[in-house]
């Protein structure tokens, strides 16, 4: 209201004043349009210096029982732990598949509880229901709230930070993802992006749910995911859940 007053006072400034507020709200778009921005709030992108050694794997958009007991499996066959940001609406559908997650040692998060890919455009009420519905479904049905938030797509606006401060929650991006929810792309290149420069303390990101397809017709995730964990065990790295790895705020 402050700058409207100012270019009512002193309308000589119109158009550098409109110039301005134009600028601000192109800046705000693009820091929501950049998943690993933080310019809207904090934004978890890598794990913590205290985690040095490990690394975290997290799975989006599940859960989905034609692919996530595979995913399970693999993990079981390192030793290794896992983050799966869950959306509301599917593990309500397949609650018994949630609580298998946890019970092999792996954590569930919040991705939603329908995963719009509009979800940016959200006022601030809509987008706490909707949050706040899926951190219910997923609290009842693991036993425990999930601590931790991705956006849909990585996507958000200025409303999202101070709704995830009154759930409790904390953003969580990534440090390289594989886009493995493309069709057509090979393993290898989805390798490359992965772990082409794994680093300690990496946040990693594939999908168990609404997987991309090489061109064999195999999912990406299992495709690529063996040799991933292979990598991780070579570089002497471990695989922790980002509940393990990071501090409660």
């Amino acid at each position: 209201m402050g700058a409207v007053g100012a270019m009512l006072a002193y309308p000589q400034g119109l158009g550098w004043g409109l110039a301005g507020i134009g600028a601000s709200h192109v800046a705000m778009c693009a820091a929501g349009l950049w998943p690993r921005s933080t310019w809207l709030g904090p934004n978890l992108l890598r794990l913590p210096p205290s985690a040095e050694g490990c690394v975290a794997l997290t799975f989006d958009d599940g859960p989905n029982p034609d692919l996530t007991p595979q995913v399970l499996d693999l993990l079981d066959q390192h030793g290794a732990s896992a983050t799966f940001f869950c959306i509301g609406e599917r593990a309500a559908a397949h609650p018994e598949l949630v609580r298998e997650i946890v019970r092999r040692g792996h954590a569930v998060e919040n991705h939603s509880m329908y995963h719009r890919l509009h979800f940016s455009t959200f006022g601030p009420g809509r987008m706490q229901r909707d949050i706040a519905a899926a951190q219910q479904v997923l609290a009842e049905i693991t036993g425990e709230a999930p601590r931790f938030f991705r956006a849909p797509a990585g996507l958000r606006n200025p409303f999202l930070e101070p709704v995830l401060c009154r759930l409790g929650l904390q953003l969580a991006a990534w440090t390289r993802r594989g886009f493995d929810t493309l069709n057509g792309n090979n393993a290898a290149r989805v390798a490359r992006r992965l772990y082409g420069t794994l680093a300690a303390r990496d946040i990693l990101l594939l999908h168990d749910g609404n997987p991309g397809l090489d061109p064999a017709g195999q999912p990406h995730c299992t495709t690529v995911l063996p040799g991933l964990l292979a990598a991780i065990d070579r570089a002497g790295l471990r695989c922790v859940t980002l509940r393990a790895a990071v501090p409660p705020a």
